[in-house]
This record gives C-alpha cells, structure tokens and sequence, in this order.
C-alpha cells in the first residue's frame, strides 16, 4: 500500500505542477495587461511576474514549515484556495488601480503557488530518496508542460473576452476556477511517508551530499546556503527574461504570425530540459550538471542579437532547455547538501534566490524592452541578455567554490 500512495503522491504532484506551470506564461498575458492596465509600460506590468516568483519563495519558506507541523496536504490545499483567491481578485483589476493586479496576482498568487511548490516536490523525493534528480525532474516536468498545455487554451480563451489587450481578466476569472479544482483534489493524495519507509541513500555524485537531515535554522548557519542562494539567483536570470518576454522579441522581429511558437518552444523545452538534466545530475553530480547549463545559458544569452528569422525559436528553446535543467538541479542540490526530512523548508530559503533573480530580470528587461519599444529596434534590448550572460559566469565561479568545499570536506 506504501508503494501505490507514493505513486498516487507523484501523479497528484505532476497534476499540481501542470497547474501551476501557468506562471511560466506570464509574455502571453504581458503585451495586454501592458496596455489594459499600465498604459503600455511594460516594466510595471513585467513587476506582477516578479512579485509572483519573489512571494513564490516566500509562500515555499511558510509552506514548509506548516507542512513539518501539520500535514503536506492541509498545505496544499491552503496554497490552491490562496492562488484561486487571488487570480480571481486579479480579474477586477482597472487602470485607476493597477496595483491590486500586483496584490492579487503577484503577491497572493506567488504565495500560494509556493505553498503548493516545495511541499509537492519534497514529498515525491521522501518516497523516492535514492532517485533525487529523476523524480525532481518528473515533478517540475508538471510546472513546464502547464505551459505547453495551457497556452494556446490562454490564448484561446482571450479571443472569446474580447482579444488581446481586452480579454486577459476575464481569462484570469476562469484560471482561478482550474487553481482550486486541480489543487484541492491534488491534496487529497499528497502524504509523506511513513517514518523510516526507505533508508536515506543516493546515487548521485553530488559535492557533498549528506545522510543529515539540517533544519532551516542548522542550514542558514552554513556558507554553504548562502552560496547556493546567491548562485541560484545568477543562474535563473537569463532564462526568466526569455520566458517574460519570448513573445514580444519573436512579433518585434515581424514574426506575428508565428509568435506563439516562441511561447511555446521555450515552455516545451523548458519542460523538457527539467527530466532530462534531472536525471543526468543523478549520474553526473549537481554541480557538474549546474556548470554545463551556466555554460549554455549565457553563451545562448550572447547570442540574442546575432540571430535571424526563424532561427530565434531555436535559441529561445536552447535558452528554455538550460532553464528548466536549472530550475530541476537546485531542489536536488539542496537535498543533497542539507537532507530530505525538512527539505520543504530549506528549499524555500533557497527559492529566495530564484525570486531575487525574478526581480532582478524583470526590471532590467523591462527597462530595455521599453526602450526598445520606444525606438522600435528590437536590438536595443540585447544590453539586458548581456547583463544575463554576465551573471551566469558568476554563478559558475560559485559552482566551482561549491565544488571546491566539498572536495575539501
């Protein structure tokens, strides 16, 4: 019976995700809320992106530790009911107070995403402790293909309200239906395991991994933590730029017709690349893994301006393949370096990382995209994926320090 609840837990947790992965969807949404709701500043509508990845490290840091004291599944299920609330609060938002899109959307919906997020992949991995990188992977899988499933459903339902630029709240009305759904039914079969269901153990040949279980107050104590923090902010720079504004670089580059493609070659590889570099990490190790996509990040980043016509899906897939690796690796990594039991809340210290760099990415892509927009010349934007590319050489200085200190321990 063990063995099914476990299978039961993943496929509920791949279902959250499917859900979930909405958010990495933000571009289809970004142009019309620009110019529904923010006179078409695109920095300002880009902040509601951030401030659901910057909450959604928040809502993984209290999801966390509700979940050690009460249940994964009351976690859950708050965390849906949160997102549901919020999205549907979204959908009243007017120009004369496009904040309450950055209260509702951003704020409510990072957290309750957050409360769903950690909780779901630390419980998959209890089940599953010898097979950290593949079943991360399977699960975060889930948050990718919400974008492929959803985007042309999104984008179908903004044509029925009206089109773009009109139709984008009432959409949100209807998501917020399909957040408490899938989630409230999803928690039903989200439960750890039993004490002592399988031993601690690891295939992976990850830099230090441990049979210690750190609490969050242990693990803040080490540099280790903070290093990760820090990297985890450089490494998601680049391709969270990509996501928020595929869209708006492919119909700047006169490929309206076909913009979609972009939105969905970078949420189709960005799924993708979460299995696949997840599973590699249990061969290779997280740290080797993170350097090799720290590579291809920022190389790919580099090369945003120099690529022509069709050939710009190919890199936004590159890009979204290495972002998704990333996005699997870190939760792994923290397991590894820290322990599974209290893996909720260390990974949503650690997500702090991921929503500094959602800020981060949005404003300086923001600032630039408006630029040029301003201009129209599309080239104007490369500044910012140089900015990126900048940042990964520093994450991968860290992975060697990383890589360094484990050695030495």
């Amino acid at each position: 019976m063990n063995a099914k609840q476990g299978v039961f837990a993943v496929i509920a947790a791949v279902a959250i995700q499917l859900t979930l992965g909405i958010i990495y969807i933000w571009n289809v949404f970004q142009t019309g809320i620009a110019d529904m709701i923010f006179d078409g500043n695109n920095a300002a509508a880009g902040l509601v992106f951030s401030l659901v990845l910057a909450f959604f490290a928040v809502g993984g840091i209290f999801g966390g530790r509700m979940a050690t004291k009460y249940s994964v599944r009351r976690v859950v299920f708050v965390g849906g009911l949160i997102i549901a609330v919020g999205t549907f609060i979204a959908a009243w938002t007017r120009p004369e107070f496009g904040w309450l899109l950055w209260l509702s959307y951003g704020v409510m919906g990072g957290l309750g995403m957050g409360f769903a997020y950690t909780t779901t992949i630390a419980c998959a991995q209890k089940w599953y402790p010898h097979k950290k990188g593949l079943i991360t992977g399977i699960i975060v899988t889930g948050l990718g293909f919400g974008g492929v499933i959803f985007t042309p459903i999104i984008e179908w339902l903004i044509a029925q309200f009206g089109g773009f630029g009109a139709g984008e709240l009432n959409t949100l009305m209807v998501l917020s239906g399909v957040f408490l759904v899938v989630c409230t039914i999803g928690s039903i079969f989200m439960v750890d395991p039993p004490e002592g269901y399988m031993a601690e153990k690891t295939t992976s040949t990850a830099v230090s991994a441990t049979t210690r279980n750190f609490t969050p107050k242990e693990m803040l104590r080490t540099p280790q933590c903070y290093l990760v923090i820090v990297a985890f902010i450089f490494a998601v720079i680049g391709g969270l730029m990509m996501i928020g504004f595929a869209r708006p670089i492919a119909v700047a580059r006169g490929l309206e017709d076909t913009a979609t493609i972009g939105v969905l070659a970078i949420a189709l590889f960005n799924s993708v690349g979460r299995l696949f570099w997840g599973t590699i990490s249990d061969k290779i190790g997280r740290i080797n893994t993170l350097i090799i996509l720290l590579v291809i990040s920022g190389t790919f980043s580099l090369l945003v301006n120099t690529v022509q016509g069709y050939f710009i899906y190919v890199l936004i897939a590159l890009i979204g393949f290495s972002f998704g690796g990333i996005l699997s690796t870190f939760p792994a990594l923290t397991s590894d370096l820290f322990g599974s039991k209290y893996m909720a809340g260390n990974y949503g210290f650690i997500l702090l990382g991921f929503g500094a760099g959602a800020i981060i990415s949005s404003q300086v892509a923001g600032h630039f995209a408006n630029i040029s927009y301003a201009y129209d010349d599309i080239n104007l934007m490369f500044p910012a994926f140089v900015i990126a590319a900048s940042f990964a050489g520093l994450g991968l200085v860290i992975m060697f320090i990383l890589k360094r200190m484990g050695k030495k321990a």
